[in-house]
């Protein structure tokens, strides 16, 4: 099957969002510019760790001179457009700066039921690129993706509130607790 490239270079939306009650969340990445919408679905660690990895790429693009851009941005990072469609379940993601448009580049590629063998890795570049995963590609100006990294830090903190004793989620019927030696808490 072709592989699938969304691309957003200027866009109007990118947002991460949870579905569902505390312990049973699906979690989404959404991009939109104009009519175009697309949704993937992805783990709740993938949302806490690509909003860090965001936070960290700024700081290091600051770090080595580079000013990056203040104030708001049109891009909306809060709330999904409906109806959710998934397009693909999310198994990497890359980060990337690009120097020449002062943006941040997110990809997130579709996970793969079966890897290639390293015999296959000889084809040339088009094919591996016509037949590999499909790609959700968005470049966010610093403003955005600040305001993707704030929400998405809620999305993830309005979980299950953690067990005073032992730090685990608690589930509103309790939890076996190991610090009550396995008796529910």
């Amino acid at each position: 099957m072709p592989r699938r490239r969304f691309i957003f270079d200027s866009p109007d939306r990118f947002v991460a969002e949870a579905l569902g009650e505390p312990g049973h969340r699906t979690f989404y990445l959404q991009a939109a510019q104009g009519h175009r919408v697309v949704t993937v679905a992805l783990e709740k660690a993938q949302v806490a760790v690509l909003a860090q990895r965001l936070g960290d790429l700024m700081d290091e693009v600051e770090r080595r001179g580079i000013e990056l851009a203040n104030g708001s941005d049109v891009v909306v990072t809060r709330g999904l457009d409906e109806p959710v469609i998934e397009a693909f379940r999310v198994g990497t993601m890359t980060l990337t700066w690009d120097g020449q448009s002062h943006a941040l580049v997110v990809e997130a590629h579709e996970v793969m039921e079966t890897e290639s063998s390293d015999d296959d890795e000889e084809d040339d570049e088009d094919e591996l690129d016509d037949d590999g995963p499909d790609l959700l590609r968005v470049r966010l100006s610093a403003p955005a993706a600040r305001g993707f990294i704030a929400h998405a830090a809620e999305v993830v903190a309005a979980g299950r509130l953690p067990c005073p004793l032992c730090g685990m989620p608690l589930n509103p019927e309790g939890h076996i607790c190991p610090r009550k030696n396995g008796y529910m808490h």
